[in-house]
């Protein structure tokens, strides 16, 4: 009879992921789906004009107008750890011989300290994901909600195949996407926006910070095999 525990130790955290395999930047699902995920810089728009923070909407209007496939919008914000820019700020004080300029950095010092006390310190990243869809692989089953590429829900363990050969499938969402991205890459560098397209060791980091957020603040990834991402467990 078999050990229950020992079944159980054989699970992996992966089995309940959507995810099948990240290869050449592309995120490869479980039911043949797939997306590539661009990060976009931000816009200080309360410091525009209003003439420009009408052009800006006006812009990004057309761009999302323009577009006949889907894309996923995603804002991530995370708590900045600003402990280390504050011993920065002491190790200046410390030695800076000037009277006056040595106040002007405690006063800083203090102001940053007081505001950090208050309020969490927040910083914000951007993406944009474009989804290959199981319908481009000619699957009629394939689900309608296919925008939810870039933090897809975690299910239940369940045992699928792909429906195809990987291989395929990532040519065929290569040739869909990568014509996709350039047009979109295209139009956002039109509101003076940077866009860059994640690698794989990127889009591993991301997914791994995304589903392990209160630990991946203390850790980092830096033994880790990006050719590999699915972590066997040990027995």
């Amino acid at each position: 009879m078999s050990n229950p525990i020992k079944q159980a130790i054989t699970g992996s955290t992966q089995e309940h992921l959507p995810i099948e395999d990240v290869v050449d930047g592309i995120v490869l699902m479980k039911d043949g789906s797939a997306a590539v995920v661009l990060q976009v810089s931000s816009v200080n728009f309360d410091l525009l004009s209003e003439r420009e923070q009408q052009s800006m909407v006006f812009a990004y209007g057309g761009i999302l107008n323009s577009l006949n496939f889907p894309i996923q919008i995603v804002i991530r914000s995370n708590t900045k750890d600003v402990s280390t820019y504050v011993n920065k700020l002491k190790g200046m004080e410390t030695e800076q011989n000037n009277p006056l300029l040595k106040e002007r950095i405690g006063l800083y010092r203090k102001f940053i300290e007081e505001t950090v006390k208050k309020n969490d310190v927040l910083s914000k990243s951007f993406y944009v994901a474009i989804p290959f869809s199981t319908l481009e692989l000619g699957i009629k089953s394939a689900k309608k909600n296919i925008t939810q590429s870039l933090i897809p829900k975690i299910s239940k363990s369940e045992k699928k195949e792909l429906p195809f050969e990987k291989e395929l499938i990532l040519e065929k969402a290569k040739a869909s996407l990568e014509p996709k991205k350039e047009h979109l890459s295209r139009l956002f560098s039109r509101l003076g926006l940077e866009v860059k397209v994640l690698s794989t060791k990127e889009l591993i980091e991301l997914y791994y910070k995304i589903y392990n957020e209160e630990s991946s603040s203390n850790q980092k990834i830096n033994d880790f095999s990006f050719e590999t991402p699915i972590v066997s467990a040990k027995i």
